[in-house]
């Protein structure tokens, strides 16, 4: 319950900071001061730990998610980029489907990056990009599957239920989206004689570059974070209790707080609970890749954070009334 009140926190602090409030920002910007001249000291303090903490994301990035990122990133800006020219006269309902389809299949951040094509090639108006932000974000059902359910529990079943009740949820907010703009007047796409129609593969390729330079920052950046912070509170107070650490690595970087949770946890009832709780709230680094590409869209992230928060209520209540032994 702490993890989760901690990270609802979180989100809720950067939906206020979203709305930058003009009051706040010498605060806010002090805060960052300091924040970072913190980190920096405990770099200083512990360069050996901060060393094995970036082995860590990188071999965490290597193994967990560059597999099944890659190939999907790719594959899926490349499809998009083949049927733009047959997207000129599909039907809203289509497009919200297809757009779905894809991040789904890819994860995250595949859905932020599509939604994000269809928005600068003119194919979704700003508020539907800014609400498919939010529906169209899933984690990738290989890394589900494989890496959490077969490698981390050693279940068949449980990654499959936890897809299930994810997409479920996030069905039921598109077909709410759908209701919601199918009123609205499509926007003129225009896609022919542009690098996005003349040049699919070669485009793709270039534009996934920055997506997984920018996933494999930010989760070798918050692990070795992670890995100093906890080092430090190790030395300042011994006596911490080691849900505390493994509540601030979920909170940075899920892939490590996964795996340090279920290995501290083996045979803990409520584990699988646990896991569903830290793949549901995702992580800062997550969060933090979507604003990222959001921004280069100038798309708004409040609609993503109300979902997310919706969703970190909504999924982990149903698996513990219903699937839970």
């Amino acid at each position: 319950m702490f993890l989760s009140f901690t990270h609802i926190l979180i989100l809720a602090f950067a939906y206020v900071n979203d709305k930058k409030l003009k009051r706040d920002d010498n605060m806010f910007a002090t805060i960052q001061i300091v924040l970072c001249l913190i980190l920096i000291l405990l770099l200083l303090l512990f360069p050996q730990t901060a060393h094995s903490g970036t082995d860590l994301g990188l071999n965490l990035f290597m193994e967990a998610l560059f597999p099944y990122l890659l190939p999907y990133l790719v594959l899926t800006q490349w499809l998009l980029r083949l049927t733009a020219p047959m997207r000129t006269k599909t039907k809203r309902a289509s497009l919200y489907v297809q757009a779905y389809i894809i991040s789904a299949l890819g994860g995250y951040p595949t859905g932020a990056t599509t939604i994000v094509y269809l928005k600068n090639s003119g194919q979704l108006h700003l508020k539907e990009a800014n609400f498919l932000l939010a529906v169209c974000h899933a984690p990738s059902p290989l890394f589900v599957l494989g890496f959490v359910s077969l490698d981390l529990l050693h279940s068949h079943t449980f990654g499959w239920l936890f897809l299930c009740l994810l997409h479920t949820f996030n069905i039921c907010c598109l077909i709410t989206g759908y209701f919601l703009f199918r009123k609205t007047d499509p926007p003129n796409i225009s896609v022919h004689n542009t690098p996005l129609y003349t040049a699919p593969f070669s485009e793709s390729i270039r534009e996934t570059a920055p997506t997984i330079l920018l996933v494999g920052t930010t989760i070798i950046f918050f692990t070795t974070i992670q890995t100093i912070v906890q080092e430090g509170l190790d030395q300042m107070l011994p006596a911490l209790p080691y849900t505390i650490e493994l509540s601030i690595a979920a909170i940075l970087e899920v892939t490590n707080g996964l795996q340090m949770t279920v290995t501290a946890f083996p045979d803990l009832p409520y584990t699988s609970l646990l896991v569903v709780i830290l793949l549901t709230m995702q992580s800062i680094s997550i969060h933090l890749q979507i604003f990222v590409i959001a921004k280069s869209a100038k798309l708004a992230v409040r609609p993503y954070i109300k979902l997310r928060l919706l969703s970190i209520i909504i999924v982990p209540t149903i698996y513990a009334l219903f699937f839970l032994k």
